[in-house]
């Protein structure tokens, strides 16, 4: 999608809890050396993109997910593209991501949108075969540099009390109400279900729009 959108390619459980309101709620870090530098949760669109983008720029990245076999699953409807999102792949096709190339790859039907109408409303969109897409972009995240695939649910995010010193810079950073000196505190990895801990300097939640999801009608809400 990325050549035919005019852009050059270039090839070569359910919530997290991060509490600090207790000492106890705190993990301290065995040494100064994190497993990576950084840990994405979540194996879709989103996932998919920022763990080859962390690798890309030379970050020791892990994309944990739930199944392996589902990295880069497409929905019942397996389309890129659109008025708005069409543009969106143009974006992340021009930082080098994946979408676009795994599009070009399996595209079995490429249009652009509205173009009886101004270029204004131009929307570039291709029809995707979803087996051959989530098989490239397994492959091609498998294979590539500094990035690697772990299997597993994250039960917590980690979390370090800030040192002493870096509480008054934090406290600027950040409103009174919703920053306690006494309780602020950085992210230092996840614990899976299993129990075994990763610990990274950065964690990058890309768990999608269903994490939590509410229904409402009018008044009335209740749980997805």
């Amino acid at each position: 999608l990325g050549k035919r959108l005019g852009v050059q390619t270039a090839y070569g459980r359910r919530y997290l809890s991060s509490q600090v309101a207790g000492k106890d709620m705190l993990y301290r870090a065995s040494s100064n050396t994190a497993d990576y530098d950084v840990v994405v949760i979540g194996g879709g669109h989103a996932g998919c993109e920022a763990s080859a983008a962390a690798a890309r720029a030379g970050a020791r990245t892990v994309l944990v997910t739930q199944k392996l076999e589902t990295i880069g699953e497409m929905s019942c409807n397996p389309s890129f593209g659109g008025i708005g999102k069409g543009i969106l792949v143009r974006e992340v096709d021009a930082m080098d991501g994946l979408c676009g190339k795994m599009a070009d790859l399996g595209g079995v039907q490429f249009r652009i949108l509205n173009r009886s109408k101004g270029p204004a409303v131009h929307g570039p969109r291709a029809q995707v075969d979803r087996v051959i897409y989530k098989r490239n972009m397994q492959q091609t995240l498998a294979s590539y540099p500094g990035l690697s695939l772990k299997s597993g649910s994250v039960a917590d995010v980690l979390l370090e009390r800030t040192p002493d010193k870096d509480q008054e810079s934090l406290k600027r950073l950040a409103s009174q109400d919703s920053l306690d000196a006494q309780t602020s505190a950085t992210v230092v990895g996840v614990r899976l279900e299993s129990g075994e801990v990763i610990r990274a300097r950065k964690v990058v939640i890309t768990t999608g729009t269903f994490l939590g999801g509410e229904i409402h009608i009018g008044l009335k809400a209740f749980p997805a």
